[in-house]
């Protein structure tokens, strides 16, 4: 660290100025060094550094080495994925590292002083009197020198406190780094890696599965929601209802005789858990929902079973033996979903919905068994929607459709006739030791060393996307929907009919022809 900068430039900016203030922080190091640092180009409050300020969980252990030592290949992942951070982000980060780096050095040689003058002192008035003391030189300069090491040990621990929340805040914004056989670019470069299934074919123009659900006695309800329950939100009923549980109960059967463990998970967690995963809860525009934080203090609805499985293993280590672990849980997904110009009607893309999610956590001795883990989970989500008969496809997909914690990502996409387009159904991801180091969950070796575990997740059955699949594919002529036969005994039928009961009637306001309202009786 001996050519590390000699000041620190602290930033403040307003919209037309930016001011820098230089400021000493390690002596006896070249001006020339100087490295500027100017603040975040967005805000960002790191609920995870919060949860470990406030003593809930060690510090997350990241692997800053290789940041520092491959600074332009982590830049390159950076520059290719979507997000806010850029290449200039990733040399601050680095840079903020360093100085850290610098003022812990520097502390470790003034508390080894410390303790050192502390030692001489105790000596000297061990083997003299008191009153000869205070004539003896070396006893005045070890005193003079200690206050001189007090002194700045108080300006330098304070200064060590800012530049750890300035790391975390900056440096937990890192994606995971990507393998090398991810196709770079946006979705459009999307590899094809298997076809399954044909495509259906139709000797009449197939609906979409919203006309479907309206044909077969209201399976699917959108219409007049908006003073309900808002705008991206429906009503299952019947048929509909008996087929999200079908699919549910389905999923979780065919995944238990897997080895996988069921589980109940939260839906509201806390900031730290998400931001653990790697998403950012308080992001401008984010997709999570957040509680009222005056009655209800960093608490957010989960968008995924992931979290909260993730949350379960969270500072809790697993024993080598007991690995891989496999977990299935079935949790209600509540999304934002801001960018309200795509698919605002029908089931593809709501605020809330029920999801069956697989989640591993594996060990990294070999580094290829999260990558196993993550074959492993694929193969499951082909065997499901094989039986469904569906016509799907596998996708290895692009940087920039990776989510800040994978490091390789599948897709699979079903063909949804209703939209004369492939839709997807279900994703996989390899997060490596991305949310472990975040989340401190770690497994313990036979000598009972403690390494980072790896993390693996999955989807196995989206309900809505998957009901609208099935009931494109799967629609007749007459408008009915037959039902795959790995479904037919978890729903009780071989075909959704309409049910012969008359539709509800719709009789509220701006409507072209309502019908009049009850006449008051007068008693």
């Amino acid at each position: 660290m001996s050519n590390m900068a000699t000041y620190v430039v602290a930033c403040s900016s307003t919209r037309s100025l930016t001011k820098f203030v230089l400021t000493p922080v390690v002596r006896n190091y070249s001006k020339q060094n100087v490295c500027l640092i100017r603040l975040p180009r967005f805000s960002h409050r790191s609920s995870l550094y919060e949860h470990v300020r406030e003593g809930y969980s060690d510090k997350p252990q990241l692997d800053m080495r290789a940041v520092c030592d491959e600074t332009d290949k982590v830049i390159a992942d950076v520059e290719s994925r979507k997000g806010e951070l850029c290449g200039e982000d990733v040399r601050e980060i680095v840079c903020v590292w360093q100085q850290l780096q610098a003022v812990r050095t520097e502390i470790s040689e003034l508390e080894q002083q410390k303790q050192y003058i502390s030692g001489t002192v105790r000596a000297l008035v061990a083997k003299h009197r008191k009153k000869a003391l205070a004539n003896l030189p070396e006893y005045n300069q070890a005193l003079l020198k200690g206050r001189e090491v007090r002194k700045r040990l108080n300006n330098l621990y304070p200064r060590e406190t800012q530049l750890d929340q300035e790391h975390y805040s900056r440096a937990l914004r890192l994606p995971n780094s990507t393998h090398p056989d991810v196709p770079i670019g946006d979705e459009s470069q999307a590899r094809v890696v298997e076809l399954v299934g044909q495509k259906p074919e139709f000797d009449f123009k197939p609906r979409g599965h919203v006309e479907l659900g309206e044909q077969l006695g209201g399976l699917i309800r959108q219409r007049h929601l908006a003073h309900v329950s808002g705008h991206r939100s429906y009503y299952l009923r019947g048929a509909g209802a008996r087929l999200q549980t079908a699919l549910q109960n389905y999923a979780l059967d065919t995944l238990q005789r897997h080895s996988f463990i069921p589980m109940v998970v939260p839906d509201m967690l806390k900031g730290a858990v998400f931001e653990g995963c790697g998403m950012q809860p308080n992001a401008h525009r984010s997709q999570v929902y957040s509680l009222d934080p005056a009655r209800f203090p960093d608490l957010n609805l989960a968008g995924t079973g992931e979290v909260g499985v993730a949350g379960y293993f969270m500072d809790h280590a697993v024993n080598f033996k007991d690995l891989p672990v496999r977990t299935v849980c079935s949790s209600t997904c509540y999304r934002a979903e801001t960018d309200t110009g795509r698919e605002t009607w029908g089931l593809y893309r709501v605020h809330h919905f029920n999801k069956v999610e697989m989640f591993g956590v594996t060990a990294n001795e070999t580094g290829e068994e999260s990558a196993q883990l993550l074959e492993e989970f694929v193969s499951m989500q082909k065997e499901i929607f094989s039986a469904l008969e569906l016509h799907y496809r596998v996708l290895d997909m692009p940087t920039q459709e990776l989510g800040p914690p994978a490091y390789r990502k599948y897709d699979i996409e079903a063909w949804m006739p209703g939209r004369n387009s492939y839709g997807e159904i279900s994703s996989g991801s390899n997060c490596t030791d991305y949310q472990s180091r975040r989340l401190n969950i770690l497994y313990e070796r036979e000598d009972g060393s403690l390494q980072y575990a790896h993390t693996v997740n999955a989807t196995a059955c989206a309900i809505p996307r998957t009901i609208i699949a099935i009931l494109e594919t799967h629609q007749t002529k007459e408008g009915s929907v037959r039902v795959p036969r790995a479904l037919q005994p978890y729903l009780g039928l071989e075909v959704i009919e309409k049910p012969k009961c008359t539709p509800l009637k719709y009789i509220g306001p701006n409507q072209p022809s309502r019908p009049p309202r009850p006449t008051p009786t007068i008693k």
